[in-house]
């Protein structure tokens, strides 16, 4: 398919203007339809990047001009758009997560499973490039049999009050990202032990769920990964990697919009704040993630940078189930993600 890949849009909030621009910015792609049940959110974009409006999901993804759909619609909403596409046999990108409810995900699973056309996870850290090539590094030896990963990831504030009953909690919502990070080092985890933390906000605390956690999960290898999760973190968007093994330590620090550092009398090699928000932080993760979905749909060769699929999705939300148990019930979950 030499043709920009033809793309219906459902859901015009903040991740779908993402979705949006990057359609639009995209020498392979083209916003044919742009859909949301509030038809004036669907103008809006429309008139922004292209396509034409409406507010009938199942009349964009059946089109006979769309070849692609990407879903950014709200939660509640995935699995049913998702199991739509399959059943027009029309290729998906998803956002993260498929559904809060492990059985609704796995009512489509075997539909999924045998499918003809992709169904693509929105977990777009895979594609950003720091953490790829500390990803690629790792597979190729430089330091030995991965003995160890340590992913921190803090939000710099806590989300909307009204958000958070309707989030799924700190590790569906927040941790989720970093428990699919933890999976593309180490695919096959077999015990998760999770503790979950009021340490700030009486908001969060009151709707019953956490503003931090650590988490460890245990390989089958016999890896261990740990990370860090808080709802706050008073100097930006706090995004590290570390690896380690027998042959040495690969790390990923936080991205600073430049890498000048100043010395004075006052302080010393200080730099620019970091990243203040998630699409700033990974801008061009997105991009990359688009890239490869249209690639994957083109049938093109993308062993290089695979796309996270429907089985990686439900994945991450075993394991983001294992941690909710974990945590509140003060125990190590074993895990079985077959």
């Amino acid at each position: 398919m030499s043709q920009p890949v033809r793309f219906a849009l459902i859901g015009t909030g903040r991740i779908g203007q993402v979705h949006a621009a990057n359609v639009h910015r995209s020498p392979d792609a083209v916003l044919q339809v742009v859909c949301d049940t509030l038809l004036a959110g669907a103008e809006r974009t429309a008139a922004a990047f292209g396509g034409r409006a409406t507010s009938d999901p199942l009349a964009a993804i059946r089109a006979d001009d769309v070849d692609a759909v990407v879903v950014a619609s709200p939660t509640p909403t995935h699995v049913d758009l998702v199991a739509a596409c399959l059943d027009a046999g029309v290729p998906v990108l998803c956002e993260k997560p498929i559904d809060l409810d492990l059985a609704r995900v796995d009512a489509i699973r075997d539909r999924a499973r045998a499918a003809t056309s992709p169904v693509v996870l929105g977990f777009n850290r895979r594609f950003d490039p720091h953490f790829a090539e500390l990803r690629r590094r790792v597979a190729a030896g430089e330091i030995g049999r991965l003995e160890h990963l340590a992913i921190t990831s803090r939000d710099p504030e806590p989300p909307p009050a009204d958000y958070v009953p309707l989030s799924g909690g700190i590790f569906r919502d927040m941790a989720i990202h970093d428990l699919d990070t933890a999976r593309s080092f180490v695919p096959d985890v077999v015990a998760v032990t999770a503790v979950g933390l009021r340490q700030f906000d009486a908001g969060i605390a009151g709707h019953g769920d956490f503003d931090a956690a650590v988490t460890t999960l245990v390989g089958a290898g016999g890896e261990s990964i740990v990370i860090t999760n808080s709802r706050h973190s008073a100097y930006g968007y706090d995004q590290r990697l570390e690896a380690f093994g027998p042959g040495g330590m690969l790390e990923v620090g936080n991205v600073t919009p430049t890498l000048v550092r100043s010395s004075t009398g006052s302080a010393s090699s200080t730099g620019e704040p970091y990243r203040r928000f998630f699409l700033e932080r990974y801008r061009e993760a997105y991009e990359l993630e688009l890239a490869a979905f249209v690639a994957t749909v083109r049938g093109e060769d993308t062993t290089a940078s695979p796309s996270p699929g429907f089985e990686d999705g439900r994945a991450a939300l075993v394991l983001a189930d294992a941690c909710e148990t974990s945590a509140r019930e003060g125990r190590t979950v074993a895990v079985d993600l077959s």
